[in-house]
């Protein structure tokens, strides 16, 4: 009799009170943000005004009305984002992350002397795992305050490079280099593929980090080295990294030695596929396209770095057109000479128009596209991340619009590449985890490895001595103020 009265009072409570019924009634979420004005790159590519966003451990459960997510979702917290932009994290598709330690070396060179003269002999006097661990804290530092949630990284010492990753909250694509000659972390290429299969066994499973194999070019690998580090990284399922058709000297090389382009060597090879990423693609032809489309390899663009190195300008246009799976990247902090992603739609959008003489050559939507979206499929991880769609990992980043520059606002897609700066990012939430709010970043210390990093800039400049002689003194002047760098 108790029990049934108790129930009876349980019922009218609930008659009388529609509010407790419908709060009883909302499924528990983590986070929620709440108003603001969704950009989502779905494929119908629907913005939604006063949105709201529900997210239940590292992915999005819901995304629409405000009105409509709060009645069904209960949060455990809630960020407002009123007056913003919501976007998916942009993806940096293609950079050398450690080489932020490097930034401002040997600039205005060709990339053959760049590389010959001062990249390789810097990275064989200073390259080790606590360099990298270092240098890609730096490069998180900067890319999550520029609205880069996911990166596809090509360096040594990636296992420093995916514990400063993980620390720092990101998302990775992380690839062991393979070189035919030494590397800072590998006598000979058996060793870099030893190094590289632990790295694949370590890391394959994380929720974060995705292990690869990175043969670093046609032109610094033979064919057996290539034969290799692919079958390595197809034997366990792992991504492919790999520079190709970067200049035009590389291609007219591999003309003359093979009587085809990379592309089409490659092909020969057998090596296409879709697990491949190459980077830059600057010198390709619509056969080479062709081949690229069929074989579904993802290809990130560069602009940036293209232009820095004098390298050339890839046909984006063309490649848009064949459907090509297309990203934006980067490049490392030495040939660009910072990882902003914000920079880089605007850049890639402003190049081609420029070189087509055609205002339209390149939309601000479609430069938007190859930094979200675009970039998860050259990555060949759409399924995951790229837009902001239900069952996707909860990878997004709020712009704010108050700044001079945010307003006022006509088109969303223009103001995003064309107006907005990586400034106006204001919080960036990755799987679900707040990493920077307000502009602050919540995981990683950034006073410390700004220090960290100048001290390196001085370990650097005393290891290049001037290429042309004997001479002692190192090749760039000593700054006043930055003191020695950690003994090695």
């Amino acid at each position: 009799m108790l029990i049934r009265l108790a129930f009876a009072i349980v019922i009218l409570l609930c008659i009388g009170s529609p509010s407790l019924l419908a709060q009883s009634a909302q499924e528990p979420i983590d986070l929620l943000l709440d108003g603001g004005t969704a950009v989502t790159m779905d494929p119908a590519r629907h913005i939604i005004t006063d949105a709201a966003i529900a997210i239940r451990g590292d992915s999005i459960v819901a995304i629409g009305s405000r009105k409509d997510i709060d009645s069904r979702y209960a949060p455990a917290h809630r960020l407002s984002t009123v007056g913003q932009l919501i976007l998916p994290g942009l993806i940096n598709g293609h950079t050398h992350a450690a080489m932020t330690l490097f930034r401002g070396l040997g600039d205005d060179l060709p990339v053959h002397e760049w590389l010959q003269e001062y990249i390789f002999p810097a990275e064989a006097r200073n390259v080790d795992a606590d360099f990298v661990l270092w240098g890609t804290r730096l490069a998180a530092l900067e890319m999550i305050r520029s609205g880069t949630t996911t990166f596809a990284d090509m360096y040594f010492f990636a296992d420093a490079a995916a514990k400063a990753t993980r620390e720092s909250g990101m998302r990775a694509v992380l690839g062991e280099t393979i070189l035919d000659s030494a590397t800072p972390d590998s006598k000979t290429p058996a060793d870099a593929l030893a190094y590289a299969e632990r790295f694949l066994k370590h890391w394959q499973g994380n929720a974060l980090i995705t292990p690869a194999v990175a043969p670093h070019s046609m032109y610094l690998l033979s064919p057996d080295s290539l034969r290799a580090a692919f079958a390595l990284a197809r034997h366990y399922h792992a991504p492919i990294l790999i520079h190709l058709s970067e200049t035009k000297r590389e291609v007219d090389e591999e003309r003359e030695r093979h009587g085809v382009s990379p592309v089409g060597y490659l092909n020969q090879l057998s090596l296409l596929g879709r697990d491949v990423t190459a980077a830059h693609c600057v010198w390709i032809d619509a056969a080479d396209i062709a081949l690229l489309v069929a074989h579904r390899v993802g290809c990130v663009h560069n602009p940036s770095s293209n232009m820095m190195l004098g390298s050339g300008v890839a046909p984006v246009g063309e490649m848009r057109a064949a459907k090509m799976r297309l990203g934006l990247g980067t490049d490392g902090p030495a040939s660009n000479n910072d990882l902003n992603l914000m920079e880089e739609m605007d850049l890639a959008a402003k190049l081609q128009k420029v070189w087509h003489r055609d205002p339209s050559a390149l939309s601000a939507e479609a430069a938007l596209d190859m930094a979200t979206i675009g970039g998860a499929r050259a990555l060949h991880m759409e399924p995951e991340i790229g837009s902001l769609e239900p069952g996707k990992k909860a990878d997004l980043i709020v712009l704010a619009l108050d700044s001079p520059n945010g307003v006022p606002l006509y088109n969303i897609y223009a103001q995003i590449v064309y107006a907005l700066k990586s400034e106006d990012v204001r919080t960036v939430i990755i799987g679900g985890r707040i990493v920077m709010q307000d502009r602050r970043i919540l995981t990683l210390d950034q006073a410390a490895i700004v220090a960290r990093a100048s001290r390196y800039a001085v370990t650097v400049m005393k290891t290049l001595k001037a290429p042309q002689g004997d001479r002692s003194e190192p090749l760039l002047p000593l700054p006043d103020g930055i003191y020695e760098g950690p003994k090695r």
